[in-house]
């Protein structure tokens, strides 16, 4: 029994700390109090990754360097980090979702259900609160998937302009979806942080040294997302044709679901060709494919709706 009421303490104080606490349901969005909100620091710090790892790459061609750069346990910590905080805002979302439902149904319940209000955001609604603190940390973990471009150009001297193109949209996606509220964006990170969170696992997993899956797992994780949000995409579009007034930020989530169609394809492309030619891959074998396809997975590998 003193085991069970500890469990049940710490369940309290951990959901407290994701969904109760001042700093999240007090959370707003704006240019004077969230750090990186302004679109001066969103073309600034694309740029800035863009050209960092084209100087990186140009540098590296230049030195002729065959060998790869020895990084030690870099790749492995960063793995372990983007799990544990992809894990982090998946269940803190889970709770402010289920807390900002129980406290705002009142205003919407007639018109929509539970699961409607996650696809399509009412219109006029704000980015404040404990949702919205989740998007923003969202968009902020954003900046550490970048690191990895950084890894694969040091340890692998490859650079495709589909994987800077690639992070570089879906940081300016997380990014809209803060700026104007966007529907669907609480389906799209609970979606894309519980996969981050079984990827970077099992990336942290093979990085240590222990078995690889005998199966594609990274390529079988990010088709499984893609399907999810483009299925997702399609549901707010028809509510939004089908309800009066439509969804909050839909000209956002049009330009979102053009990207995730278009990877989606790549994905599928790289997968049929796979199977049709018989070769195994595993996580880490699809990433140092070096195909088109496969730039798109290893990029791809951070997305976000």
């Amino acid at each position: 029994m003193g085991s069970a009421a500890a469990i049940a303490t710490a369940i309290q104080i951990v959901s407290h700390r994701l969904s109760e606490h001042p700093s999240i349901v007090g959370f707003r969005w704006s240019e004077t109090q969230s750090w990186g909100s302004t679109w001066s620091f969103l073309f600034t710090s694309i740029s800035a990754y863009v050209v960092l790892s084209l100087t990186l790459h140009i540098f590296l061609c230049l030195v002729r360097r065959r060998r790869p750069v020895p990084l030690g346990p870099l790749p492995a910590l960063h793995s372990l980090s983007m799990a544990l905080i992809s894990a982090t805002i998946f269940a803190g979302i889970l709770l402010s979702t289920a807390a900002e439902i129980r406290e705002t149904r009142w205003f919407w319940h007639r018109s929509k259900t539970p699961f409607e209000w996650l696809l399509c955001f009412p219109l006029g609604t704000r980015p404040s609160g404990r949702v919205f603190f989740w998007s923003y940390v969202f968009y902020l973990s954003r900046f550490l998937h970048l690191l990895r471009t950084f890894f694969t150009i040091l340890r692998r001297r490859k650079l495709a302009f589909f994987q800077l193109f690639n992070h570089s949209i879906l940081i300016f996606m997380s990014f809209l979806w803060l700026q104007f509220s966007q529907s669907f964006q609480v389906l799209g990170i609970i979606f894309t942080t519980l996969v981050s969170s079984a990827v970077y696992g099992y990336r942290f997993w093979t990085a240590i040294g222990l078995p690889s899956a005998c199966f594609p797992f990274v390529l079988n994780c990010q088709i499984v997302l893609l399907g999810c949000n483009l299925l997702g995409h399609v549901g707010v579009l028809t509510l939004h044709f089908m309800q009066q007034g439509g969804c909050n930020g839909i000209g956002a989530l049009w330009f979102n679901s053009v990207l995730n169609a278009a990877i989606l394809l790549l994905f599928l492309n790289f997968y049929l060709k796979s199977h049709l030619r018989k070769n195994s891959f595993s996580g880490s074998a699809a990433d140092d494919y070096t195909g088109l396809p496969a730039s798109a997975i290893d990029a791809a590998t951070k997305k976000v709706s």
